[in-house]
């Protein structure tokens, strides 16, 4: 019997390893390339094809191609002209818009902070007063509009028309979604109702983060809680108070559910905002590229807002 002589490799069966800084390379480059990749995909992708769209007349058609046709669209919605006058119903819907921060925005903000602070003074019931205030953030959008549209209903049963008329405050029911400015009334006050809690809660995480020696300092010297409250709280809240208010106009901006829920849009369009206004472009008419000007001209408003915000606010801010 011959005799084989087999030759084993000295690296066979051996696993290659990195080493730990190129695995920890590779490591971070793997995450950071997710969500690079999710970012180009979700967010780059879409606002790059947007800013493209609203210098076309875009057709999802395959059979239409999208022609370019410059600053048409932007003209469309600043300089009246053409059958519909589409400036109009944009003017229209940046009208309201405008009333909606401006009535919204101080409302939400000074309410919200009075109750934080009010709650926060009390010795007992506080879990208990900030879950009822916030149910209403949770709250989905369908079950309080169909709320807000029962109790603002125009017959004499309906509960604000019964409350005014007991009261006498009125003599006749009010159609309150059927009316122009009635109707912008029942949307602001739904918005105010539904962001007060967040406020809230906003500000009692402010407050509760608060140096408490300052305030054992101005027991000391007999400062009142009054006083304690314009002299001490107030001002520390500043910072906070830039943040909150970005963000509620912000929300205001997009206020869009409340007006397609609550009227509409109606009537004749009367309580359009510009998100509601954008969107039935888009989908209702199909007028992608005026949709996508739309949006554009809503985030140049949005940039200047908080830019100035910005400026005003920034000599208030204070660290602690």
């Amino acid at each position: 019997m011959k005799n084989i002589a087999v030759t084993v490799s000295p690296h066979r069966g051996k696993k290659y390893k990195l080493n730990k800084k190129r695995r920890e390379a590779l490591e971070g480059w793997a995450f950071v390339g997710v969500g690079f990749l999710l970012f180009l995909i979700f967010i780059a992708y879409p606002l790059i094809k947007n800013i493209m769209m609203a210098f076309m007349n875009y057709s999802v058609n395959p059979d239409k191609p999208s022609t370019f046709i410059g600053l048409a669209n932007f003209k469309k919605a600043f300089f009246p002209g053409g059958a519909i006058n589409e400036s109009q119903k944009f003017y229209l819907s940046l009208r309201n818009t405008l009333l909606a921060v401006i009535v919204t925005v101080p409302f939400q903000w000074f309410l919200g902070m009075i109750i934080a602070i009010i709650i926060e003074s009390l010795s007992k019931g506080k879990v208990l007063y900030r879950f009822l205030l916030y149910i209403p953030v949770i709250s989905d959008w369908i079950v309080v509009a169909i709320l807000f549209k029962y109790i603002f209903q125009d017959t004499r049963g309906a509960l604000v028309n019964s409350i005014l008329l007991s009261l006498h405050f009125i003599s006749q029911p009010v159609s309150w979604l059927q009316n122009e400015w009635t109707g912008n009334i029942v949307i602001w006050a739904l918005c105010i109702w539904k962001g007060i809690g967040w406020v809230m809660i906003m500000y009692t995480a402010a407050i509760q983060d608060l140096p408490k020696d300052i305030y054992e300092a101005a027991d000391v010297d007999g400062a009142s809680k009054r006083q304690q409250m314009w002299k001490i709280t107030l001002p520390l809240l500043a910072s906070r108070t830039y943040f909150i208010i970005i963000n509620l106009i912000i929300g205001a901006f997009n206020i869009m559910l409340q007006v397609m829920l609550v009227t509409g849009g109606g009537p004749m369009g009367k309580t359009d905002v510009l998100l509601d206004y954008m969107y039935n472009k888009a989908f209702s008419s199909f007028d992608f590229g005026y949709a996508a000007a739309l949006s554009l001209i809503m985030s140049v408003i949005l940039i200047i807002i908080s830019t100035v915000q910005r400026k005003i606010t920034k000599d208030v801010e204070i660290q602690f």
